[in-house]
């Protein structure tokens, strides 16, 4: 198994998010979305595995937003971005960072969004056969 957290609140921009150049037509990554690739790149490299995995991979991610206001540690954030949107920018920079070869590789993923006193992102990738239904949080 591969754990480590990234540090710091998580992105509201998706990978979804491309602006398009009017002139030229062609698309572009916010800079907020950059920043966020090249921040989840710098903490992902530092675990990724010596070769990337092969065959069926078991991703877990827990997004922990800065709580304020109404909201406390622990309780779950139903406002945007979508699971599925903001995960997407992190399994992309996995991929790129050598975790496996295909992010279709992905055969069960678990994405959760809480606020939290300490905002930060935790990652858990393991391969199918160490899985063994067991999950993976921290």
């Amino acid at each position: 198994m591969i754990a480590f957290m990234i540090p710091g609140n998580p992105p509201t921009v998706t990978a979804q998010q491309k602006g398009q150049n009017r002139r030229t037509g062609q698309y572009y990554k916010p800079p907020e979305l950059r920043d966020a690739e090249q921040k989840y790149l710098a903490y992902a490299a530092q675990h990724r595995p010596q070769e990337p995995l092969t065959g069926a991979v078991c991703l877990t991610v827990v997004f922990y937003y800065a709580a304020s206001g109404k909201h406390k540690d622990g309780d779950p954030k139903t406002t945007k971005p979508d699971t599925d949107n903001a995960v997407k920018a992190l399994k992309d920079v996995l991929t790129k960072a050598g975790f496996w070869k295909d992010d279709a590789q992905i055969a069960w993923e678990s994405v959760v969004k809480i606020w939290a006193d300490v905002p930060r992102i935790a990652v858990a990738v393991i391969a199918w056969d160490e899985w063994q239904g067991r999950l993976y949080w921290e």
